[in-house]
């Protein structure tokens, strides 16, 4: 196999994303390179079903020989470099607004893996667990970390407990101003104190009704009317007890709001003002897996680190559309710009391949075709036959036939009564006449 070239790997990419632009990514790789009129063209044309495989089944993200001493002390030594460096450009190219939203993601994988996860409550139910700060506005991905389970020995053996892990992710929006939303499994008093003194980021989260800062009387349901809510304040935190049916009751804290106002939500039902902001702000990093298996790149396989470079394909996507919104005033859809992203990234290697001359004539036709080069170029010029006639110098009697004509006179002559030149010759010649 040849050596890969960067345009080749682009390619690749490019036809992932196609893949995924088309909803493709489940379905067999064969019916996307068949030839019978059913397959995809920009496919074949890019290169063949095996050299795609090839790529995919021996793509890696990192320094192979030293693994093994890297590994020792990082369960994602596989990954590390590259996911960092993506999360790393990610940050520097945009903003986010004042609302950020903090979740899990969990891409599907059910090979071997030392840290896989299993949540009942996600679509994929078994997966890499990824933590995400997402821009609640534009559900822009500002900053991500794996879960990698328990650490060995070493630098990378960070705690994975919800305090610590929140610590990590507000780094990129630290000291801002900015407000975080997320859910139960990351709340707690502890935490919303530390952002606010520490980090001076505001937040707003629902709460676990077995947190020990709770209050007793926000926990009773009984004889309390339906809906009704309780507010408790203190100088910087408010606590919120909502009752929206019958022994069932929310817990909401915040040290954004300070008051109980009651407001209007989009059904006109009147809720606290907390509640209606955390409907509004809980959803960031649902919004991009939705919109990541909306067009998903990601094939079967049984390598976790791949999972990982599928999920950063499917985020690249989604915060480049955002990104070239954000400099230019388009309401192109995400469906064309996937489109438009991924026939740019195979432009460059269709290019390089249509001045293949072992590829096939038809083939070498659709790349010029796909390129917007007229194929004609490519081709002599169509010969026009010669009919076959008898020479006008020999005997009649010899009937010898042929189908050269001189140059001059367009006399049908056979090859015996034919004068070869050669072009320095020729050149003389006419050189001569025009003297005269």
């Amino acid at each position: 196999m040849a050596d890969l070239s960067s345009s080749e790997l682009k390619a690749f990419i490019g036809l992932l994303y196609l893949a995924g632009q088309f909803k493709a990514n489940k379905l067999n790789l064969k019916d996307l390179w068949i030839s019978d009129g059913s397959g995809v063209e920009i496919f074949r044309t890019t290169m063949t079903l095996k050299r795609f495989q090839f790529i995919q089944n021996c793509l890696r993200f990192d320094d192979k020989n030293t693994r093994s001493e890297r590994k020792a002390t990082d369960n994602l030594a596989a990954i590390r470099s590259f996911f960092e460096k993506f999360v790393a450009n990610c940050q520097i190219v945009y903003t986010p607004s004042e609302y950020t939203t903090i979740d899990e993601q969990l891409p599907s994988f059910r090979g071997r893996c030392s840290f896989r996860q299993y949540m009942p409550n996600k679509p994929n139910k078994y997966g890499l667990k990824i933590y995400a700060l997402v821009d609640a506005k534009s559900f822009y991905v500002i900053n991500l970390e794996i879960y990698p389970g328990k650490q060995p020995t070493g630098p990378y053996a960070l705690s994975n407990k919800a305090y610590d892990v929140v610590d990590r992710l507000v780094a990129p929006i630290s000291k801002t101003n900015r407000n975080v939303t997320f859910d139960n499994w990351f709340t707690s008093y502890p935490l919303m104190l530390h952002l606010l003194k520490e980090h001076r980021l505001t937040s707003t989260g629902t709460v676990r009704k077995n947190k020990p800062e709770i209050p007793s009387q926000m926990l009773q349901t009984r004889n309390r009317e339906i809906p009704s809510t309780v507010f408790g304040f203190q100088k910087d935190k408010s606590l919120l007890s909502h009752v929206p049916k019958k022994n069932k009751v929310v817990l909401l804290m915040s040290t954004l709001h300070h008051d109980d106002s009651v407001v209007a939500d989009t059904n006109g039902t009147q809720k606290p003002e907390m509640i209606i902001f955390y409907n509004q702000t809980k959803g960031g990093v649902d919004v991009v897996d939705e919109l990541c298996t909306n067009y998903d790149v990601s094939r079967n396989t049984k390598r976790w680190p791949m999972v990982i470079f599928y999920a950063v394909l499917n985020m690249a996507g989604i915060n480049s559309i955002i990104v070239y919104k954000s400099n230019n005033s388009s309401n192109l859809s995400r469906r064309n710009f996937l489109r438009d992203l991924g026939i740019g990234l195979v432009s460059e290697h269709l290019q390089n391949r249509k001045e293949n001359q072992h590829l096939p004539r038809e083939l070498r036709k659709r790349i010029l075709d796909q390129v917007d080069e007229p194929s004609h170029s490519q081709r002599p010029p169509n010969k026009v036959p010669k009919p076959i006639r008898r020479c006008q110098i020999c005997p009649t009697k010899k009937d010898r036939k042929t189908k050269h004509t001189c140059y001059k006179c367009n006399r049908y002559l056979c090859m015996e009564h034919a004068v070869f030149t050669c072009q320095d010759c020729a050149q003389t010649e006419d050189d001569y006449e025009n003297s005269e």
